[in-house]
């Protein structure tokens, strides 16, 4: 019923699939883990910045090491200084950030990163409960 097509298409793109570069699902989930890593660790070091302690202080050491493994040994930039916003809208945000980067290592089955999220999770969920007295 139909000829069949005997020049190329017009849609087709000219050139091999092999001229431009394609990551694999395992190197985007890497960007996207390291990216939410990244993040986690800039609201942490926010964080440090309004209330100093040592959790945080482990917490952006591990945070730094697991993107630097991440971006194939390119450590993330940091910030020197950082705002004044209040510390439980910061608790707040790094435990949605951590939440993101949870899911995301949880997809490529990156124990390390996971466990370093569920951990970060649960310091800022704690940080932002409110603090009941214990009844007599």
């Amino acid at each position: 019923m139909y000829e069949p097509i005997r020049t190329q298409s017009v849609h087709t793109v000219t050139g091999t699939p092999s001229d431009f570069p394609h990551r694999s699902r395992e190197e985007e989930l890497d960007i996207q883990l390291a990216g939410h890593l990244a993040a986690l660790l800039a609201v942490t070091d926010e964080i440090r910045a309004l209330v100093p302690s040592a959790d945080l202080d482990t917490a952006a050491t591990r945070l730094t090491e697991q993107v630097a493994r991440l971006r194939g040994g390119m450590a993330p930039v940091r910030a020197s200084t950082a705002p004044e916003p209040r510390a439980a809208a910061l608790h707040q945000r790094a435990h949605a950030l951590a939440g993101r980067a949870l899911v995301v290592a949880a997809s490529r089955a990156d124990t390390a990163a996971a466990i370093l999220a569920a951990e970060r999770m649960d310091a800022h969920a704690l940080a932002t409960a409110p603090r009941t007295l214990a009844s007599h």
